[in-house]
């Protein structure tokens, strides 16, 4: 085993999943478990969101469209390849780890994205806010904000999308035998056309996309479900028992059960690691814990939907678990069993939406603190050309050391966010205190003001009563 990897399985082994189920069950607690209370609540602030506009003329971006954004992030190659690999590595049980972690991680997404919201700044055309941000303004320690933007530009504007353009290149190398060389070629012409239009245009992309490609993924795997409604109890059955070490016999026990449900489930919903927040920040919002509550509900809709339905696909299909197939092909080769070669076909079609929304979204978190970092619009050029090769070179990288890439600036990243909210988790449970004592009183749309929180009043830009009345 190389150093590398060494590092790999202690950071992932021994750290992080301590610290990611650590906070996470302590913000359920102190939030009296936010995320399962108020799910109508959720509901309804993305329904207001996604049919309300700003006057015309404006530029913002809506709780929505920040929602489209983050979740065009979350939802892309790990849903349909990582948890692929999962279940390989990890057995079905794999599964049950991705649930817990998306349960109680939610509490997770709520605090950091509340921060990101009570904290942003105005930008040029939208506020801008996110980890970095909280960190120097609310922690007061610019050192961390600037560590921290910079593992978010080298994991998702670098690491991440080489993941994602890799995974899909292997889809058309598998579906139509398209080499690897000219699939990076037209990926990486097709995400300069994007990230070159600035964040406007990637939240209009985000919002029209995500919703769709979702939506017929979820209604592909219900064919699947009914055309096999008999085998649901015993597949159900297997994944318990798996993720407890009942099934030795399928995957590599309890603990590669967790490890994998753990680290793929959050490479998939990000809750956590710090990179939804950097979107949520952006909304134009009179309240922060509304769009805490709106990425809360991107994690359930990640894992607990899109996730499952990749995991359902393949538990079903009868293909072996034993390595023959790993990665997308693993889930090309379960529906294809399910429905025929056309299967195969609409996994490489599904891959190439899911995981090009999550370039293009992977690439604002990190333009998002190169501005934090610097004004010069010179860096922003220079990132841009580097985020669009990189995409290239995961289309001819292996696998292997996409993966690991990931894994590690993923880990450091998370490590890092999760030291600030855990300071900072406070001033979100005051901020739900105060949402939840409007809602009592009879008001619809509660407006957070800054004298509810006169000890850090100074800190607060965003969000005051003249910001208000303007929503």
């Amino acid at each position: 085993m190389s150093f590398i990897d060494a590092f790999n399985d202690f950071l992932w082994s021994y750290l992080l999943i301590v610290a990611l189920l650590g906070c996470a069950a302590w913000f359920t607690w102190k939030t009296r478990f936010v995320q399962f209370r108020l799910m109508g609540e959720m509901v309804r602030l993305l329904g207001d969101s996604a049919s309300s506009g700003g006057k015309p003329g404006q530029k913002r971006i809506s709780s929505f469209q920040a929602f489209a954004v983050s979740l065009a992030s979350r939802v892309g190659t790990g849903n349909l390849a990582g948890v692929a690999t999962a279940i390989v590595v990890g057995g079905p049980g794999a599964v049950f780890w991705m649930w817990i972690i998306a349960l109680i991680g939610s509490a997770n997404a709520f605090v950091e994205s509340t921060l990101a919201q009570l904290y942003k700044l105005r930008g040029k055309d939208s506020f801008v806010g996110g980890p970095a941000y909280y960190m120097r303004i609310g922690l007061k320690r610019p050192w961390m904000g600037s560590l921290f933007a910079g593992l978010i530009i080298v994991t998702f504007g670098l690491a991440f999308n080489t993941v994602q353009s890799n995974t899909l290149c292997a889809a058309f190398e598998s579906a139509f035998g398209f080499d690897h060389r000219w699939t990076g070629f037209v990926l990486l012409l097709s995400t300069m056309l994007i990230i070159f239009g600035g964040v406007q245009r990637i939240a209009r992309f985000s919002s029209i996309v995500v919703p769709l490609m979702a939506l017929g993924y979820l209604l592909v795997t219900v064919v699947v479900l009914l055309l096999n409604i008999s085998q649901i109890p015993a597949m159900v059955k297997l994944i318990v028992e798996s993720a407890f070490g009942w099934e030795p016999a399928v995957g590599g026990g309890i603990g590669a059960a967790l490890m994998q449900g753990i680290k793929r489930g959050l490479f998939s919903n990000e809750a956590g690691m710090g990179s939804a927040p950097n979107a949520a920040a952006t909304a134009h919002t009179s309240h922060p814990v509304k769009q805490g509550l709106i990425q809360s509900l991107g994690v359930f809709t990640d894992t607990l939907v899109i996730c499952s339905c990749t995991a359902f696909i393949i538990l079903t299909s009868g293909v072996p678990l034993d390595g023959t197939y790993n990665g997308i092909q693993l889930t090309q080769a379960a529906l294809q069993q399910q429905i025929g070669p056309f299967g195969s076909l609409l996994i490489a079609f599904a891959i190439a939406f899911f995981a090009f929304s999550s370039i293009i979204g992977n690439y604002y978190y990190g333009e998002t603190n190169i501005n934090y970092l610097t004004s010069r619009r010179s860096a922003l050029f220079i990132y841009r050309l580097v985020a669009s090769f990189m995409v290239l070179f995961g289309a001819l990288t292996t696998l292997e050391t996409a993966w690991t890439l990931a894994d590690i600036c993923m880990g450091l990243m998370t490590l890092c966010n999760l030291v600030a909210i855990a300071q900072l988790g406070r001033y979100a449970f005051r901020l739900l205190n105060d949402y939840q004592s409007q809602k009592r009183q009879g008001i619809r749309e509660p407006c957070f003001r800054k004298e509810t929180m006169p000890d850090i009043a100074a800190e607060i830009e965003c969000l005051d009563d003249e910001d208000a009345s303007n929503r």
